[in-house]
C-alpha cells in the first residue's frame, strides 16, 4: 500500500486528497499485477491487501461512494495510518500540512481514530524529517495535533515510555498505558464487542506504542524496530510505523544495511527506486508550493493598506 501511494505521488506529482484515491490509488490495486511477496508470483494488489482495504474497492470502484465520505463504516483500525509515510514526507517538517493531508487522503478509507491515526503518524513523519528533529520533537508534534482519544493515548504511552531505555522491560509498561484506550481486548485473536467500531475516546494500539517504542529506543533504529518487533499484537503495523518515523530521523544509514539488503534480496523488491521516485515529486511539490506562496503574498500584501510612516 505505501509502494501503491508513492506511485500515485508519481502520476499526479502535487498534493493528493480522497478524491486521488479514487482516480488513481483504486485502479492501482485493481488493474495493475505487481510481484507481491507473499505470494511469490505475480497479482493484483487487491488479491494480498486484507479487507480493510479492499474496502476501498467496494466503496470506491463498485459503489461510487464520495472519496471524501467512503471511509464511513469500515472497521476503525491502523489500517490507513500503516501507508501514510509518503505523505510525511512530501510535507517534510511540516507537520500541520502533512496532518491535513493524510486527513483528507484516509476520508476514502477509515473513520473516527482510525482516519486520526493516519494524520498523526503522517505529521509524525514529517517532524521526523526536520534536520532538528528528535524523538521528543516528534512526540510534542503529535501531541500538538492529535485529538480526543489519540492524543490522551499517545500522551498514556510516551510518559511511560520515558522511564525506560530497555524495550524487553518496556513491553508490559507500554501495554498497560495503551489498553485503556485499545477496544480490541486483551485476547487479539478475540476481540471484544467494543472492537474497532467509531468513538472520540479510544485510539488504535499501534500509533501510540510506535511513538513510545520510538522513545524507548532513543532514536536508534535497531532498538526502536526490535522493540516494536517484540511487543507482539499487531507488532508488523507497529514496525512500520515506527521503523519509517525513526528511519525519517536519521535517513538511510540509520537503516542496517544487512537488514535491507536481506529484506531485498528475500522479497524481491527494489526498496531504494520508490524513496528516490518520492524524493524527486517532493522537490517538484515544494517549488511549486513555494511559487504559488509568493502569489499568495503578493497579492496579500496588495490587499494590505499601507502602514503609516511615523517619524
Amino acid at each position: 500500500m505505501t509502494h501503491a501511494l508513492i506511485r500515485v505521488y508519481e502520476t499526479v506529482r502535487d498534493h493528493l486528497d480522497a478524491y486521488a484515491v479514487a482516480d488513481h490509488l483504486v485502479p492501482d490495486l485493481i488493474s495493475h499485477p505487481r510481484w507481491i511477496p507473499e505470494l511469490e508470483a505475480e497479482a493484483l494488489p487487491l488479491q494480498r491487501i486484507f479487507l480493510a482495504e479492499k474496502w476501498l474497492v467496494t466503496r470506491l470502484h463498485y459503489g461510487h461512494a464520495d472519496p471524501r465520505e467512503a471511509g464511513n463504516g469500515n472497521i476503525v483500525n491502523c489500517g490507513a495510518a500503516m501507508y501514510m509515510a509518503p505523505v510525511g514526507l512530501v510535507n517534510a517538517a511540516n507537520p500541520a500540512a502533512a496532518y491535513a493531508e493524510a486527513l483528507d487522503i484516509a476520508g476514502a478509507h477509515q473513520s473516527s481514530y482510525g482516519r486520526e491515526a493516519a494524520g498523526v503518524f503522517a505529521a509524525a513523519v514529517a517532524e521526523a524529517c526536520r534536520p532538528t528533529a528528535t524523538p521528543a520533537t516528534v512526540v510534542d508534534a503529535a501531541l500538538a495535533l492529535a485529538k480526543d482519544g489519540t492524543r490522551a493515548a499517545i500522551e498514556a504511552v510516551c510518559e511511560v515510555a520515558a522511564r525506560h531505555t530497555d524495550f524487553e522491560a518496556a513491553l508490559r509498561p507500554l501495554r498497560d498505558a495503551v489498553a485503556p484506550f485499545d477496544t480490541v481486548g486483551p485476547d487479539y485473536r478475540s476481540p471484544s464487542l467494543a472492537a474497532r467500531r467509531p468513538s472520540r475516546l479510544h485510539s488504535v494500539e499501534e500509533l501510540p506504542i510506535a511513538l513510545g517504542m520510538l522513545l524507548v529506543g532513543e532514536g536508534d533504529y535497531r532498538r526502536t524496530v526490535l522493540g516494536a518487533v517484540n511487543y507482539g499484537r499487531d507488532c508488523d503495523s507497529i514496525a512500520t510505523m515506527a521503523g519509517a518515523i525513526v528511519g525519517a530521523l536519521g535517513g538511510e544509514t540509520a537503516v542496517p544495511a544487512p537488514w535491507a539488503n536481506q529484506v531485498a534480496e528475500a522479497s524481491r523488491l527494489d526498496l531504494h527506486a520508490p524513496a528516490a521516485a518520492l524524493a524527486e515529486v517532493t522537490r517538484e511539490i515544494f517549488m511549486r508550493d513555494t511559487a504559488l506562496r509568493r502569489v499568495h503574498e503578493t497579492a496579500f500584501i496588495a490587499l494590505s493598506p499601507k502602514p503609516e510612516v511615523t517619524l
